[in-house]
């Protein structure tokens, strides 16, 4: 067993894949057991969008996404939970829940119910669909942020850098006039700079969720906070949270705060970690660590990640 340190990573909306999860499941009932629970308590037949279906939009549906992704990554870490001691968790955006779970915060049922909410609120924050989000790829950070800001000003529209996930690879969030007004002024500032919408069902991370995170805040606070076997790195600043009442708070705002995934990378390096496992299945956020880490300039190479996307890498990863 390594004694490097070790931090786990979980995904979120956008690591879906076609076929998640159902190996591993039809290898252990009580993995199974954890997608019929899911499936009881969202009121979807999520083994059927996610096993049988070859259907990108009906998968990305955010309603059903939440708690399927959300089982997924869970899965994937308790079949390997026994074979190695995290010091440390994260998870992007929705991923955080997964996190929850794992450093023993919330019990699973509860993280279920929890993003089965989510995943409701947020596909029905929006109705007129005037919100957005569009990832930007290799651009500087301070060239985006200035020109949101000018965006923001001069429109009075919602808009923000929602997603640091590298210093190169950013999504902004909010109404979607005002992100085409900022793509419209960066689209000749660097040939390399590539400007992606999303697929996605309104500006996440952002106060344009605002009504739907009062909701959630609800069920949120009725939930029994317990303290983190070991500690995890909140989205909304990037510090490590052990205390339940601490990361509580933190969870109260990450639905209408950016996801500082930067700080969070980059934090868990200066306390010692070097090695990020991710539990998903598409292996996105362990592609962040190396770009994150190089622009930083705080770790000489000493450092390792691996992604755990199935059954087979289950069965070969040896702690």
């Amino acid at each position: 067993m390594s004694s490097v340190q070790t931090a786990i990573l979980f995904p979120g909306q956008g690591a879906q894949a076609t076929g998640m999860g159902r190996r591993l499941a039809e290898a252990s009932s009580d993995i199974m057991e954890l997608w019929k629970k899911a499936e009881a308590v969202c009121g979807q037949p999520l083994r059927e969008i996610y096993w049988e279906s070859n259907d990108s939009t009906l998968m990305a549906e955010t309603r059903t996404l939440q708690p399927a992704l959300t089982v997924v990554n869970f899965a994937l870490f308790l079949s390997c939970v026994d074979r190695f001691t995290p010091v440390a968790a994260a998870g992007h955006s929705l991923g955080e829940f997964a996190a929850l779970a794992a450093a023993k915060v919330l019990p699973f049922d509860k993280v279920l119910e929890l993003v089965t909410l989510r995943g409701q609120l947020m596909a029905d924050a929006d109705p007129n669909h005037e919100g957005s989000m569009m990832a930007v790829i290799r651009l500087p950070l301070d060239a985006l942020e200035e020109a949101v800001k000018n965006v923001a000003d001069e429109t009075g529209m919602m808009v923000r850098v929602a997603n640091k996930n590298t210093p190169l690879q950013v999504v902004i969030s909010g109404h979607k006039k005002a992100l085409e007004a900022v793509y419209e002024s960066l689209k000749g500032n660097s040939a390399r700079a590539k400007f992606f919408p999303l697929a996605v069902s309104g500006a996440f991370h952002t106060p344009m969720m605002a009504e739907a995170n009062a909701e959630f805040v609800k069920l949120l606070d009725r939930q029994d906070w317990q303290r983190a076997i070991f500690p995890v790195y909140s989205n909304v600043n990037g510090e490590p949270l052990t205390e339940g009442n601490y990361i509580r708070n933190a969870m109260r705002r990450q639905m209408t705060s950016s996801v500082q995934w930067v700080d969070t990378i980059v934090n868990m390096w200066k306390n010692g970690v070097r090695r990020w496992i991710e539990f998903g299945p598409q292996g996105v956020t362990s592609r962040m660590v190396r770009p994150t880490l190089s622009a930083a300039d705080v770790a000489d190479g000493s450092y390792s990640t691996l992604h755990i996307a199935n059954i087979d890498s289950v069965k070969a990863f040896e702690g």
